[in-house]
């Protein structure tokens, strides 16, 4: 589809936080209504709620710091003055992100497998992790 804007990966980072760059991405592909059908359930939820929940932030008024920024530079000001500033909260979310789902958790294992046949990815033994398939999906690895 010509008009699909994929958001940046996920593996990206921003004032020390993996995922901000995409999440603010989002957040503007959204207020311009440009945001893909595939992204709208999990917009605010998934891996944006990891964020927000380990920086603790509110969504909506996250949203509107976005909405009122012009540049990622703005938002990043805005992060290190209201988010967690502990590195601690930063190292967790992303442990949490890159090794999600865990090895010993059949159920999640089972649905990455899922997204992955429904991708056309089954043959691909490199994605392990949902950023995996996410980076493959948007063409990304």
């Amino acid at each position: 589809m010509s008009d699909f804007i994929f958001p940046r990966s996920p593996r990206e980072t921003m004032c020390g936080w993996l995922h901000l760059p995409r999440f603010i991405d989002k957040i503007r592909l959204h207020l311009a209504g440009k945001l893909h059908p595939d992204y709208q359930a999990n917009f605010c939820k998934g891996f944006d709620a990891v964020w927000l929940e380990a920086a603790g932030v509110d969504a909506k008024e996250f949203i509107d710091v976005v909405r009122n920024s012009i540049t990622d530079g703005q938002v990043c000001d805005w992060v290190q003055k209201h988010a967690q500033k502990l590195e601690s909260a930063k190292a967790a979310q992303r442990e949490r992100m890159l090794n999600y789902p865990k090895k010993g958790d059949p159920e999640l294992q089972a649905r990455l497998k899922m997204r992955k046949e429904q991708a056309g990815l089954v043959h691909r033994d490199d994605i392990q992790t949902f950023v995996d398939f996410i980076d493959a999906d948007e063409k990304r690895i």
